[in-house]
């Protein structure tokens, strides 16, 4: 019997899911309401438990051109002076320990690596109602699926149809983003690396992406009353400038290079107990929208994809298949779910006891090894 599967959610999760079950065998179609796969979004850590996945997929060789291999390393940084804090050489530390290396890109660029590797994708067709195996469209087209997954985001439609619509909650905090051309930007933040400063009630990291042409920059300070979720609202420099105020004079140079900035609040879940319901599903954001602060949320949704298509293959029923991909799934996106938001507590101490006993443990703490849960688990291994 053949199986029907529909995606919702033309994204990183939903291409990736497609691509997975292509090359396991099972065809799918996936549904993307906007008219054209957009260069919406900016910067990406592709970390070794994704950047596997993505190499077994062919995906990296279309990718020659655009990633860019962390080999500097990682540096956290305290806010007021510079001071290096914890410093990893990734040139061969990261593949030593976990066969891969850690790769940043831009998402735009992840995006149209895997298209190539999906066979069917409509544009424009808006979910507007789902009902077990049916979608409805807001064009009044409709589509019966064996299998349903619901890719579509933190503010899914398929999570609000299996679980009811439960507004997001707002973290008080939001999320400054900005693409600086790297020929106007500070030397120090044009090195393969990633740098994070940390700072009372905020903190910033930056990254150089597009093969060193660009260097992504993510600020996230408190939201005050601003609530808007959405990869097209926009900031000022000024604005950015103001958070940062009194912040190591290297960093205000860097924030001073940008140009556009994006800006968005940073809404929180809690995470779900399951994710499936007859032959519907979630994945990626919809199933465990999680804080940036681990840069998990592309690999998560990656992991996700490889996992459900494997599930998929070995199952002749699909709620069968549906019932591992959970088992296998929430504990470990739970986890990052619960880390990720403690983070943003630990990040952003003022300076007191607290603070400097943080600091001492990043000194004496291998990040390398200590998240090596995350960065060696291996969705398809034996």
């Amino acid at each position: 019997m053949t199986v029907r599967i529909a995606i919702l959610g033309g994204g990183i999760g939903g291409l990736a899911t497609a691509a997975f079950l292509r090359r396991a065998g099972l065809a799918c179609t996936v549904y993307e309401q906007a008219a054209a796969l957009t260069q919406v979004g900016a910067g990406l850590l592709v970390t070794p438990n994704a950047a596997r996945l993505l190499r077994r997929l062919g995906v990296f060789d279309g990718l020659r051109e655009h990633a860019l291999r962390l080999d500097v390393g990682w540096e956290f940084r305290r806010w007021r002076d510079g001071t290096v804090l914890s410093w990893e050489d990734l040139s061969t530390a990261c593949a030593d320990m976990y066969g891969e290396h850690t790769w940043t890109i831009h998402r735009a660029d992840l995006l149209r690596a895997l298209l190539p590797q999906v066979e069917r994708v409509e544009l424009g067709r808006r979910c507007v109602a789902v009902d077990g195996g049916r979608l409805r469209f807001a064009d009044g087209h409709t589509v019966e699926a064996d299998v349903v997954v619901g890719a579509d985001g933190l503010h899914s439609i398929v999570r609000a149809a299996l679980f009811g619509d439960t507004p997001a909650t707002f973290s008080g905090l939001c999320a400054f983003r900005a693409l600086v051309p790297a020929d106007v930007a500070p030397d120090f933040a044009r090195r393969p690396a990633q740098t994070l400063w940390l700072g009372p009630g905020r903190h910033l990291v930056h990254y150089p992406v597009a093969a060193g042409r660009l260097v992504n920059l993510v600020g996230v300070a408190p939201a005050g009353d601003y609530t808007v979720e959405s990869w097209t609202a926009t900031a000022t420099v000024a604005e950015l400038r103001a958070e940062f105020d009194g912040w190591d004079p290297r960093l205000t140079g860097l924030i001073e290079s940008a140009a556009t900035l994006g800006r968005w609040a940073l809404l929180d879940r809690p995470p779900l107990p399951g994710w499936s319901r007859g032959g519907t599903t979630l994945l990626g954001d919809a199933a465990h929208p999680m804080f940036p602060f681990y840069a998990q949320g592309a690999a998560q949704a990656i992991e996700d994809a490889a996992v459900l298509a494997r599930c998929l293959a070995e199952h002749d029923d699909p709620r069968a298949a549906l019932r591992e991909y959970e088992e296998l799934r929430i504990p470990r996106t739970t986890r990052l779910q619960q880390v990720s938001r403690a983070r943003s507590e630990s990040n952003h101490l003022p300076d007191g006891p607290a603070q400097r006993e943080r600091d001492a443990t990043f000194a004496q703490r291998d990040p390398l090894v200590a998240n090596g849960w995350i960065y060696g688990y291996d969705p398809e291994a034996p």
